[in-house]
């Protein structure tokens, strides 16, 4: 895997273990983005909600996962939450709290946990090559699906479900729009559209845009030098002559945002397109169903 595929156009850091070390899933952010823009981070609150880590079966194995959902609601609907190549860290448990204020029943599941913990890498290039590059669609794709299964189980309404996702995560929305056919929509940040293909990646979004089964919104910083706008252009074309699905879903761009524009712990972050993303995700769920 190419590392401008993911975020990895920071310059290193220096930082201190004590500020990335968790006790649970969703605290604490990787040392590869120390140290963190606190000025700019956001702080939902769980008042409400019922929030923190919990465990879902993929056969034998034990998957962590975030959990928020409002307190004393059945049939929420559902959203899955893909982290960044960081795995499940505060930002994306916070992401999650963001949707259950809202009322959704939010889970974020910790896709990397068979091959280490992404919060201990502080070379990103190390942290793709041992833990990231390891988790190949087929696994992710199913891991997804136990997590929606999962979620049925604890009364949530698995009939409106959506998924959105953050650059890694951004890539594998359009892959699980591609794979579930009972998903209602998908909201893509910057992820990944071209690229090289492999054994555990065998196809890249643009390629699937026959496949596509729910209608995705792509939210892309148009100063994003790994997903230049060539890529952007030639998926929008690939989608005009999908699926029923591809050819109602949409990209938008925002002219001056970087990659990770939505990142609010990072200096990327951009408010006014992370707002303006963010009320379009909410509105793409709601008009397809997924409210």
């Amino acid at each position: 895997m190419n590392r401008d595929d993911f975020d990895s156009l920071m310059p290193p850091r220096a930082f201190s273990r004590r500020a990335f070390v968790r006790t649970s899933l969703g605290s604490g952010f990787a040392a590869a983005v120390l140290p963190i823009a606190a000025q700019t981070a956001i702080r939902t609150p769980s008042d409400g909600l019922i929030a923190g880590e919990v465990s879902i079966p993929v056969g034998d194995f034990k998957m962590p996962a975030y959990r928020a959902a409002p307190r004393g609601v059945r049939h929420a609907p559902v959203v899955l939450v893909v982290s960044e190549i960081f795995g499940v860290h505060e930002h994306i448990a916070d992401v999650a709290r963001r949707f259950a204020q809202r009322g959704y029943f939010a889970v974020a599941p910790e896709l990397f946990a068979r091959y280490g913990d992404p919060m201990a890498y502080g070379e990103i290039s190390k942290l793709v090559a041992e833990v990231v590059s390891k988790a190949g669609d087929a696994q992710v794709m199913a891991d997804l699906d136990a997590t929606v299964d999962w979620a049925g189980h604890q009364g949530a309404a698995v009939d409106k479900t959506g998924i959105t996702g953050f650059c890694w995560g951004g890539r594998i929305v359009w892959l699980y729009a591609a794979h579930n056919p009972t998903l209602k929509a998908a909201v893509a940040w910057y992820g990944r559209l071209e690229g090289p293909v492999s054994s555990l990646n065998p196809a890249q979004p643009i390629q699937l845009v026959d496949q596509l089964k729910a209608p995705t919104l792509g939210l892309y910083g148009g100063a994003d030098p790994g997903i230049p706008m060539r890529s952007v252009a030639a998926m929008q074309d690939a989608l005009a002559t999908g699926s029923t699905a591809a050819r109602a879903s949409r990209l938008v761009v925002f002219a001056d945002a970087p990659h990770a524009f939505h990142a609010d712990y990072r200096p990327s972050y951009r408010e006014a397109a992370a707002k303006e993303g963010w009320q379009r995700g909410i509105d793409w769920f709601r008009q397809h169903g997924v409210a």
